[in-house]
């Protein structure tokens, strides 16, 4: 399977769990109901904690030294993220409980599982950051709005990233299949827990047609 094939094997398996995390019901379950600007700032600061810490653990205990290294490069800039959004706000502390979609990729061990959960994480950060880019942008705010843009970026980078890691660690068809079966995974506890944050408020998590 080619990198390309992959990605779009992965969207079309979660086409409306990404449509859905991509839509302003997303950021409305992400703050909890709150829209304000600081728990909007918040949340982002939450999410991009979270990952860094996902990140550097798997930078940690990965074997694949070429593996570890691109691990401790994304850590680095969902740090650097969060100082960013962070910076924003007035003394900010992270909560202490990750997203479930942090909780599923920490439960992953193999590397082709980690590299596919890794391609599952930023497609639905990519939607995240739009909504984010959006949000600033209705609130005549073009700095920050632009730095949620940079952030999309980086994402990219990231995909590219694990697309061409996984390209080069996947021997077999198998291979394919658990990496694809893992960002699934990652993309649907992102979309379980939207869905569950939502109905608990009372909204209908499907979008209005």
């Amino acid at each position: 399977m080619m990198p390309e094939e992959f990605t779009e094997a992965v969207r079309e398996a979660n086409r409306t769990a990404l449509s859905r995390l991509g839509s302003s019901k997303s950021l409305y379950a992400d703050t909890m109901g709150d829209m304000d600007t600081d728990a909007v700032l918040g949340a982002a600061a939450d999410a991009e904690h979270h990952a860094a810490e996902t990140y550097a653990a798997w930078a940690e205990s990965e074997s694949d030294s070429a593996v570890a290294k691109a691990f401790e490069t994304t850590a680095d800039e969902e740090r650097a993220h969060y100082e960013t959004v962070a910076g924003e706000l007035d003394g900010h502390e992270p909560g202490d409980d990750p997203p479930a979609i942090q909780e599923y990729l920490r439960s992953l061990d193999a590397t082709v599982e980690r590299l596919g959960g890794f391609v599952g994480r930023t497609l639905a950060a990519d939607e995240s950051k739009g909504q984010m880019t959006g949000f600033f942008v209705g609130q005549a705010d073009t700095g920050t709005a632009q730095t949620f843009r940079d952030m999309g970026d980086d994402l990219d980078a990231q995909l590219e990233r694990a697309l061409d890691l996984l390209a080069e660690r996947c021997e077999s068809e198998g291979d394919w299949e658990s990496a694809q079966e893992a960002a699934s995974g990652a993309i649907q506890a992102a979309y379980e827990e939207y869905t569950e944050r939502l109905e608990g408020m009372g909204v209908n998590p499907k979008p209005v047609c």
